[in-house]
C-alpha cells in the first residue's frame, strides 16, 4: 500500500508548480474583483475606465 503513496521527483515538481500557479491566479482573480468592489462603493474609476474615457475623449478633439 504505501508504494502507492510514492511520488517521483518529476511529479512532485509538476505538482508544486501547479499549486503555486493556482495560488497565484487565485490571488490575482480575488485582487482584480477586490478592486471593482472597492472602486464601485468608493466611486472612484479605475486604471480601464479612465483608459476608455481617455480614448474617447481624444477621439472627440477634432484637429
Amino acid at each position: 500500500m504505501l508504494s502507492l503513496l510514492y511520488i517521483d521527483p518529476g511529479s512532485g515538481s509538476f505538482l508544486i508548480q501547479a499549486i503555486i500557479a493556482a495560488v497565484l491566479g487565485g490571488w490575482f482573480i480575488i485582487k482584480g474583483y477586490w478592486a471593482r468592489l472597492k472602486s464601485f462603493f468608493t466611486g472612484k474609476q479605475g486604471a480601464e475606465e479612465k483608459d476608455k474615457k481617455a480614448k474617447e475623449s481624444e477621439e472627440e478633439i477634432e484637429y
